[in-house]
């Protein structure tokens, strides 16, 4: 089994992230769990969502402690929250930010990867300016480092999922795909 924790703030679009993982994973054959962790956050506020990932039927029903891998939606929250936390040694931090990954010296432990996921979203006009959704960019990037999953099969996802600029939103992971640093 595979586990993978989210890491982002309210609006940014984690949740739905997680979402749209499971669905691309599930249409690649895998057995998925999405699910979050938030309690009465308001936007900008911390939240969690965790998605696991098998060939097997999932069985276990908890949070992810100890995830595989961890994907920060927003790098400001690597210094309100310790988003490593039981992070698997070798374990990817993808991380939306503007900066390398070498940039982040604290993260020496892990193999990081970073994408311009807000950039990209602002740049298509989803969300606005001062707060972009960085969601399908994020999955884009996670397909391109991880290798977990297609592409093809996270832009069909988001077709399914965002109803709302789904050409766009394609586009989003499409160029955060090309464009992750690792």
């Amino acid at each position: 089994m595979i586990e993978i924790r989210l890491h982002g703030r309210g609006g940014q679009g984690a949740v739905i992230a997680s979402k749209i993982l499971a669905v691309a994973l599930f249409n690649e054959g895998k057995q998925v769990q999405a699910f979050p962790k938030f309690g009465v956050e308001r936007r900008g506020a911390p939240v969690e969502a965790f998605l696991r990932l098998d060939t097997e039927k999932i069985l276990i029903r908890s949070d992810i402690t100890n995830p595989d891998h961890v994907i920060v939606l927003d790098h400001t929250l690597i210094d309100v929250v310790d988003v490593t936390s039981g992070l698997a040694e070798n374990g990817w931090i993808l991380i939306n930010s503007d900066l390398k990954p070498t940039d982040f010296t604290n993260l020496n432990a892990f193999q990081v990867a970073c994408v311009n996921a807000s950039s990209i979203a602002s740049d298509l006009h989803l969300g606005s300016p001062s707060a972009p959704i960085v969601n399908t960019a994020i999955c884009g990037s996670f397909a391109g480092c991880s290798g977990l999953v297609s592409l093809e099969s996270v832009c069909e996802a988001i077709r399914e999922e965002v109803p709302i600029k789904a050409e766009e939103n394609v586009e989003a992971a499409t160029i955060a795909f090309n464009s992750t640093i690792v």
